[in-house]
């Protein structure tokens, strides 16, 4: 007699994502994994007395979803700082901003009444900040970026700074601008705008938003908070694992903190900035080293900025701005250097590349320099919005992961983002997930954490406005499953429901294939990660 399993789930619709994508009624699991599939009568009888029966009632079981590009501790400060996503306008945005100083101001004065002696070593650095996250002028009728102006209406005594969802981007009132002087002062040329008097607008570009950042960077406390939020969000959005972009954080440790207590609820790949390889090398964080949640990843780098902030590296100038044609955030003899040194010491490689010419850049680096070979290493470029036809040619003979996100696919209508900064031509050719399907290109999606939300991605690529941006509901399924798994060196047990592969699924209210028009509406119902229900909203 076969022995019980832990937990199975009849009377469904389950999809394998495989290669065909077969369909069956249950699944079972047994130490985490995947141990039959089939009808409902062929699995039922695998519950035993300790058995957990979890009838589906008719709902669609998928493999869990993997982002394959996050910044999960954004994502949490944003639930816990000022949330501006939701924004319509300037005004909004800071009527926003204006809440969360009251709450600052509030959390203050009960600081103020805590006994000094019982304060822990863990002092939130950022607890003066009145912080938000995520602001999108392009969704504005006043298409503008926030300023000084608007943030000195936040507070004149305190720092403020806003984040445009990008975080290519940022707004800082004048505190800010007085207290990191000299520091702004050094940035790069065409970093820190100006008015018509030559005094700094509050925008900040690119490399002169690191001070910033690093100012608000929370403590070990902070982070975990932050971490424990955006985990939370994973859960209810079916997400199951997803691979961080980590910099200058204590989010490795909280992650490795949360693994060894078994809280870990969602697997994390880390990817490290080029700034972290020496440190990485050290201590022997070679890529795919880690435990079954927590594993080590590429090494990354930029090379260009976003369309949002006119940066993003491109062939002909703006059609916003004739006399410009982005900047390098890393010039490519820089990005050659570092891809020389990390795949040398045996780095998967990931770079940061938007603009045609930046995405021309980062394969010249991949097929030049990289010791080894691009697609067997899976080196990855991130984002991938404007690649020409030489360029979709090249990911499909090297091998190299096309990790890109098609929520982007949001500023691809009429009057997007895309137009206003491209053109209606080029907006056509950005996102070209059909085309690069089509021809053999490696897909894996992820969101940028912008939102973080995969049947919003999904649900984009499905019902994209360009034929060669379009994709089926299983082609975009996968993409965002078995294609972010194998980005990661993971589709052997992730990716697809298998036997034999980790018990990581998603269980949706309705089928995507039914609607597809409506995709982003689909409810999850259920995330399960290692064969334990870590969210359950039926």
């Amino acid at each position: 007699m076969s022995e019980a399993a832990d937990r199975v789930f009849l009377n469904g619709e389950v999809h394998t994502l495989a290669e065909p994508d077969e369909t069956h009624e249950a699944v079972a699991v047994r130490d985490e994994e995947v141990v039959r599939l089939g009808r409902t009568y062929d699995v039922e009888f695998l519950a035993g007395v300790d058995t957990d029966v979890v009838d589906l009632g008719g709902r669609v079981l998928l493999p869990g979803f993997i982002d394959a590009h996050t910044h999960l501790t954004t994502v949490g400060r944003s639930l816990v700082n000022a949330d501006l996503s939701a924004a319509d306008s300037p005004k909004e945005a800071v009527g926003l901003l204006t809440e969360r100083a009251e709450e600052v101001e509030r959390a203050d004065g009960d600081a103020d009444e805590v006994d000094a002696a019982a304060a822990t070593a863990d002092a939130d650095p950022t607890s003066e900040w009145v912080i938000g996250y995520g602001y999108d002028e392009s969704t504005w009728t006043e298409d503008r970026y926030l300023t000084r102006g608007d943030l000195d209406r936040v507070s004149t005594d305190r720092p403020v700074v806003a984040f445009r969802e990008d975080l290519h981007v940022a707004a800082v009132n004048a505190v800010v601008l007085d207290r990191f002087a000299d520091a702004l002062e050094a940035a790069p040329d065409r970093t820190v705008p100006t008015d018509d008097a030559g005094d700094p607008t509050g925008v900040l570009l690119e490399a002169a938003i690191d001070p910033i950042r690093e100012a608000v960077e929370p403590g070990v406390a902070g982070t975990r908070a932050a971490v424990e939020a955006g985990l939370e969000l994973c859960a209810e959005r079916g997400i199951t694992g997803f691979h961080d972009m980590v910099r200058d954080s204590h989010a490795p440790r909280v992650y490795r903190d949360l693994d060894a207590a078994g809280e870990l609820t969602a697997r994390v790949r880390i990817n490290y900035w080029t700034d972290h390889l020496d440190a990485l090398r050290e201590v022997g964080l070679a890529t795919n080293a880690g435990s079954a949640f927590v594993e080590t990843g590429a090494i990354k780098s930029f090379t260009d900025g976003s369309f949002g902030g006119r940066t993003a590296k491109l062939s002909e100038p703006y059609a916003d701005d004739p006399d410009e044609t982005g900047q390098w955030v890393i010039d490519p003899d820089e990005l050659r250097e570092w891809v020389r040194e990390a795949t040398e010491a045996g780095f998967q490689f990931t770079a940061h590349a938007i603009g045609d010419e930046a995405i021309r850049a980062t394969l010249d680096a991949y097929e030049g320099v990289a010791a080894g070979d691009p697609g067997a290493d899976r080196h990855r470029i991130e984002h991938v919005e404007l690649a020409d036809d030489e360029a979709i040619e090249r990911l499909a003979d090297t091998g190299v992961v096309a990790s890109v996100q098609p929520n982007f696919l949001k500023w691809a209508g009429a009057d997007g983002l895309y137009e206003a900064r491209l053109g209606e031509e080029r907006t056509a050719e950005t996102n070209r997930y059909r085309e690069m399907l089509d021809s053999g290109v490696r897909l894996a999606f992820g969101s940028d954490g912008m939102p973080m939300g995969p049947l919003l991605g999904v649900h984009h690529a499905v019902n994209a406005p360009a034929e060669g941006q379009r994709l089926s509901v299983t082609e975009a399924l996968r993409a965002y499953t078995r294609g972010a798994a194998y980005a990661g060196f993971d589709e052997d047990r992730l990716g697809t429901v298998e036997r034999g592969k980790r018990a990581d699924f998603v269980v949706l209210e309705e089928s995507p294939w039914e609607n597809p028009e409506s995709i982003r509406d689909v409810d999850v119902a259920m995330t399960v990660v290692d064969g334990e229900v870590v969210h359950d909203a039926r």
